[in-house]
């Protein structure tokens, strides 16, 4: 006597069917969610310590408000603007970050290209040489203003007794603009020509050898080598340097406030 079964047949198929539309989408969410999930955490960090801050800082803008009561605000509309417009000392402000911009970013990249170009060779004791590099770039902005400041000093620096020794006269470092732009100029390119050139050593390293080899069999010789081998090879972190260099001098602050600000702010940031 046969016995009925209590489940249809043709139901186990459906459920299987249905397990692996689950899987499916569980494994297509887990290929095309993942890396958002794994990025998140900064996006968020993001949003709460720099993009808000930055929405705040252009809705306060359009406000009169102290300091002292922030939750007393007084719409302005584009009044702050305007004035700013047509402040001379933000004019003078903006050339003087655009020109010790300048003066200190196209000598700071040119000298560490050649500086990482050297450390590139296999030279005896290079992690010190390496290490020695970068050691400016750990220096604080406050250290390294003060002692640029004493080496700058009108009367007892030791530039100007260097300069004293080719008859030339004492030089006002501070209180002269093109002097004071200069001297601040030296501060940034002697805190960040290590660190830029370290960034063109990592990138000269990854160029394959084999590209060199093939230059010097067509006869290229070494200065040939650097321009048509590791200046190309290398565009995409002289790129990114650039960028970061231009970034970095439109804020610069602490070494103009530090070392001193002259006769009408003529060193002042922006």
């Amino acid at each position: 006597m046969a016995i009925p079964t209590s489940t249809p047949p043709d139901t186990a198929p459906g459920i299987g069917a249905e397990r692996q539309r689950r899987r499916t989408l569980l494994h297509r969410l887990d290929v095309r969610g993942a890396p958002y999930a794994f990025v998140a955490p900064f996006f968020i960090v993001f949003a709460a310590f720099s993009f808000y801050p930055l929405i705040y800082t252009s809705w306060i803008s359009l406000h009169r408000v102290e300091l002292s009561t922030l939750n007393l605000m007084e719409w302005v509309g584009f009044d702050n603007y305007t004035a700013l417009w047509d402040d001379d000392r933000f004019w003078n402000a903006l050339l003087n970050t655009f020109t010790i911009g300048v003066l200190s970013t196209v000598p700071q990249l040119l000298m560490a290209l050649g500086l990482a170009h050297l450390l590139n060779y296999r030279l005896r004791g290079s992690t010190f040489f390496r290490v020695a590099a970068l050691t400016p770039y750990a220096t604080s902005v406050g250290a390294a203003a003060l002692v640029f400041t004493m080496l700058f000093e009108r009367d007892f620096g030791m530039i100007n007794w260097v300069l004293s020794l080719f008859g030339v006269d004492n030089i006002d470092w501070e209180n002269n603009k093109w002097a004071a732009q200069t001297a601040i100029s030296s501060i940034v390119i002697w805190r960040w020509t290590g660190y830029n050139a370290l960034l063109y050593l990592a990138a000269m390293q990854a160029i394959p050898r084999d590209r060199y080899e093939a230059a010097a069999i067509d006869g290229a010789s070494r200065w040939q080598q650097f321009l048509k081998v590791t200046v190309p090879g290398i565009r995409s972190t002289i790129v990114f340097t650039i960028v970061l260099s231009t970034i970095g001098a439109t804020q610069l602050f602490g070494e103009p406030l530090i070392f001193g600000q002259g006769p009408n702010g003529i060193t002042g940031g922006a």
